[in-house]
C-alpha cells in the first residue's frame, strides 16, 4: 500500500478523505467509497496502487477523443474502483464488484509505451480519480519522455487535487452525466455542481471533450439538452460533445435511447456547439467533423476508422479557419 494523498487526520484515528466530493470521514480498518482508500491506524493508504484491471491498445477515437491526435493509437488502463455508484454502469463489473488485478508500475508502463511505439496513455475504463497517486505519478514520468496522456473521467473530483494533477494531463473526457442533481443522486449517488466546475478548470488547462450518455425519462427531456448545451457553449462553444446512446446495463433495464431522442440532442446542441457527435449507433454522418465555419468535411469517420481530409495543421484547408483541438502536422 502507499500513503495516500489529500487527506486529514482527525481524532480517535479517524481520516477525512479530501480527494472527492464525498468527504469520505473513515474510521480506523475501513476504507472510503471508492473501495480502495483505507484507513490504516490514522493513516490514510491507497490500496490500487499500480493495480490495473485491464490494459489495451485502443483507437483513440474509442475513448471518445476526436479531436485530439485523431487516427491515432493510443495504450488505455484502468482501476478496479469507482467514486460513483451508477446503476446504468457500462463498465460494472469492473468498476463496482472486485475483479482480479495486475501489477504495472510507471516504470513499466513507460517501457510498455516504447515497446508498442504509442505515443499517448489513456486511465479509462472505470474512474482514474480514484487510481490518483498512480496517475499523478506515472504521468509525470511519461510527459517527462515525451508520451502524452489522457484522462477519461466522471469529473468528480474536489478543485485542489484535480489543479494538482492537470499539469500533467494533455486531454481529458469528461462525463458529464446529467444536468439536475436529482439525477446525480438518485442513478449516480453523488452531486452535479462538482462535474461542473471540473468541467471549467478542465477546458482552461488541458483539451477537454465532453460525453453525455443518454437514458430514456431519465437526462433526456428538451430541457436537460438544452441546459446541458448552454453550459458548454457558457464555457466554450468549441469543446466537442458526445451524445451517446445507452443500453440496459447493470441495475436499470431502461430500453435502449431511441435514434430519434439521439438526433434532437445532435440537432439543439448544434445551434450553439461548433462540434457535436452521436456515439454508440451507426450513423452516416454525425460522427463526421466539419469545419463550423464553412461546413467542409475535416475528418469522415466509419466506426473508429478516422480519414482526415482538408486539414493544414489545426487549420480548415478551405476557410483556414482555426480548429479545436491537437492535429498531426500535414
Amino acid at each position: 500500500m502507499k500513503e495516500a494523498l489529500f487527506y486529514e487526520k482527525l481524532l480517535g484515528e479517524r481520516v477525512l478523505c479530501l480527494l472527492c466530493p464525498h468527504s469520505c470521514n473513515i474510521k480506523e480498518g475501513d476504507v472510503g467509497i471508492c473501495r480502495v482508500r483505507r484507513n490504516e491506524q490514522g493513516l490514510l493508504y491507497v490500496t490500487n496502487y499500480a493495480k490495473t484491471v485491464t490494459i489495451n491498445i485502443d483507437p483513440i477515437e474509442k475513448k471518445p477523443l476526436y479531436h485530439f491526435y485523431p487516427n491515432s493509437s493510443i495504450l488505455s488502463l484502468g482501476s478496479n474502483s469507482c467514486n460513483l455508484s451508477c446503476d446504468f454502469c457500462q463498465n460494472y463489473t469492473i468498476s463496482q464488484m472486485e475483479s482480479e488485478t495486475i501489477v504495472i508500475t510507471p516504470e513499466q508502463l513507460l517501457k510498455l509505451c516504447r515497446q508498442k511505439n504509442i505515443n499517448s496513455v489513456a486511465y479509462t475504463y472505470t474512474e482514474p480519480i480514484t487510481w490518483y497517486e498512480y496517475v499523478l505519478e506515472s504521468a509525470k514520468l511519461l510527459k517527462e519522455n515525451g508520451i502524452k496522456t489522457v484522462l477519461i473521467s466522471n469529473g468528480y473530483i474536489n478543485e485542489k487535487p484535480l489543479l494538482h494533477l492537470l499539469p500533467y494531463i494533455d486531454a481529458m473526457n469528461i462525463d458529464l452525466k446529467g444536468m439536475s442533481d436529482t439525477f446525480y443522486q438518485n442513478l449516480c449517488e453523488g452531486t452535479l455542481q462538482p462535474v461542473l466546475e471540473s468541467i471549467r478548470i478542465a477546458a482552461a488547462n488541458c483539451h477537454l471533450e465532453i460525453t453525455n450518455l443518454l437514458i430514456p425519462k431519465q437526462n433526456d427531456s428538451i430541457d436537460d439538452l438544452n441546459k446541458l448545451t448552454d453550459f458548454i457553449a457558457d464555457v466554450n462553444k468549441d469543446i466537442p460533445v458526445h451524445f451517446s446512446r445507452y443500453y440496459p446495463q447493470y441495475q436499470r433495464d431502461t430500453e435502449p435511447t431511441s435514434y430519434t431522442t439521439l438526433q434532437t440532442a445532435y440537432e439543439i446542441a448544434k445551434r450553439k456547439l461548433s462540434y457535436v457527435y452521436l456515439g454508440n449507433i451507426l450513423t452516416e454522418t454525425e460522427t463526421n467533423t466539419y469545419c463550423p465555419n464553412c461546413n467542409t468535411l475535416l475528418i469522415e469517420r466509419n466506426s473508429f476508422n478516422a480519414h482526415i481530409f482538408n486539414l493544414k495543421g489545426n487549420k480548415c484547408a478551405n476557410c483556414s479557419h482555426q480548429i479545436y483541438g491537437q492535429f498531426n502536422p500535414t
